[in-house]
């Protein structure tokens, strides 16, 4: 349950629901780490892949909240069976932090508003014609 050189970390599960039409297993996740300031998710999904003998691939944990004053953090944790079904039910954004999707190129925050406005004004098909800069000329 522990690293080699680092303090000791007891994991908890409370709230245990296999949910059969989502192909998952999810539960409330209580974490003891008195001596640390806090336990990294890659490590938490690895020791509750562990424990509930899966890969930690499958594992998401998300909304962990460390209690005031250390020493406790509460979560979430989902354990999927099969690659397929994480893919079809777990949101975009955290198949971008476990590494299944790639996030969109980052555009500038202007030029999105600005063809977004450009397209406002158009009707149809015409909205494609959008994306591209109006052409100045005489």
């Amino acid at each position: 349950m522990q690293a080699d050189s680092a303090p000791p970390v007891t994991i908890r599960t409370r709230k245990f629901i296999t949910n059969r039409l989502l192909a998952r297993r999810q539960f409330v996740v209580d974490i003891l780490h008195p001596q640390r300031p806090n336990v990294s998710k890659a490590d938490l999904s690895e020791k509750i892949a562990s424990i509930y003998k899966t890969e930690k691939d499958r594992v998401v944990t998300f909304g962990l909240k460390t209690h005031f004053g250390g020493g406790r953090t509460t979560g979430f944790a989902l354990i999927y069976d099969n690659e397929e079904s994480q893919r079809k039910f777990e949101p975009k954004y955290r198949l971008i932090r476990s590494g299944l999707e790639t996030a969109p190129p980052k555009t500038n925050r202007k030029l999105r508003k600005e063809r977004k406005n450009r397209a406002k004004k158009l009707r149809g098909t015409k909205k494609v014609k959008a994306s591209e800069p109006p052409k100045k000329g005489k």
